[in-house]
């Protein structure tokens, strides 16, 4: 009985850290550049590479913009 008391113990401890670092806004979002909107439950930033933190290495293409715009559905875009 204490082992399941302790395991539980234990959880809830490693739940409450990650609600506690996931809630306070000093990691930002990778994907998320200035201005969008890194928080909530499920944020989803703008299409386009001014909307990443980090710029691409690469140009930026059609097939780029398409495949960002599309996420994150399961559809492929339709610009075939």
């Amino acid at each position: 009985m204490r082992l399941i008391l302790a395991l539980f113990a234990l959880g809830a401890g490693a739940y409450a850290l990650s609600r506690r670092s996931a809630g306070s806004g000093t990691h930002p979002r990778a994907a998320f550049g200035e201005g969008q909107p890194g928080h909530g439950r499920n944020p989803v930033r703008d299409a386009g590479p001014e909307a990443m933190r980090d710029p691409p290495k690469e140009e930026w293409t059609d097939v780029d913009e398409a495949s960002d715009q599309s996420f994150p559905a399961s559809d492929p875009p339709a610009t075939y």
